[in-house]
């Protein structure tokens, strides 16, 4: 059986470290050896959390790193520092970060050098900024989102040693249609199974190993089963539905079916 990764990024929130505890403490009866969960809290939350976590299917993500080691970088978390404390995965390059700090392909392709270099395995976030409805022919607005992703992914592994990623299946590719997150107009399946299948076959051939992707836009406990469904599609990567307590217990019970 495909075992799934489905990772939450908690973005920024809640509020404070008494509402992260409680919310982690509904992940810690997670037991499903099918699956495995990724927690991704703001950075002051992740030392506490994760004396917390004792359960081995539960693991440490950070949200961002930056890519050198240490220097005068006001504000800045390295890839050591997370590494050094017990972090395993970091997710590179998600869209909020590329529309409202200006990420270029350049910065995120640093970014993720420096993170597999230091032993973190990346999480990193591709997909269109919007979907062309008024192409009427589904097979050429499939193939313009697909142009757009091939262009990302070139330009945010440009240059890196296949080793790097090959060691410990150190890279995961959330595929995460912009124009999907926050709206409530999740990507149909069908074309999320596409996707997926794309970026596979064009990482494949470049590097030689077949990364796990990850779906993720707008979902949620109404819809993640309809992507975790599909042998295709590795996991979900799950945003605002991930800080509602309610939600995140419904999407527990759903991956505990599996």
């Amino acid at each position: 059986m495909n075992k799934k990764l489905v990772v939450f990024n908690w973005k920024m929130a809640p509020s404070s470290l008494k509402k992260a505890e409680d919310l982690f403490s509904s992940a810690k009866k997670f037991k499903n050896k099918n699956a495995e969960l990724v927690i991704c809290p703001p950075f002051e939350y992740l030392e506490p959390l994760l004396k917390h976590s004792k359960n081995k299917t539960i693991k440490a993500g950070a949200q961002d790193v930056f890519y050198k080691e240490k220097g005068a970088y006001t504000g800045e978390i390295s890839p050591k520092m997370l590494k050094n404390l017990g972090v395993e995965y970091v997710i590179i390059g998600h869209s909020e970060r590329r529309k409202f700090l200006n990420e270029t392909d350049e910065m995120i392709n640093k970014k993720v050098l420096a993170a597999l270099k230091a032993g973190l395995k990346v999480i990193l976030c591709v997909g269109e900024p919007k979907r062309e409805l008024e192409i009427k022919n589904y097979e050429l607005m499939l193939k313009k989102a697909k142009d757009f992703v091939k262009k990302q992914l070139e330009r945010d592994l440009k240059n890196i040693p296949n080793s790097l990623f090959i060691i410990h299946n150190s890279l995961i590719i959330a595929y995460e249609p912009i124009w999907a997150i926050g709206t409530g107009h999740n990507d149909t399946p069908k074309d999320a199974v596409e996707m997926s299948k794309f970026i596979k076959s064009l990482v494949m051939s470049r590097l030689s190993f077949i990364p796990k992707v990850l779906y993720g836009g707008s979902v949620d406990s109404q819809n993640i089963q309809k992507f975790l469904q599909y042998k295709e599609i590795d996991g979900a990567l799950v945003g605002h539905a991930s800080v509602d307590k309610r939600k995140l217990n419904k999407i527990f019970k759903i991956i505990n079916k599996k």
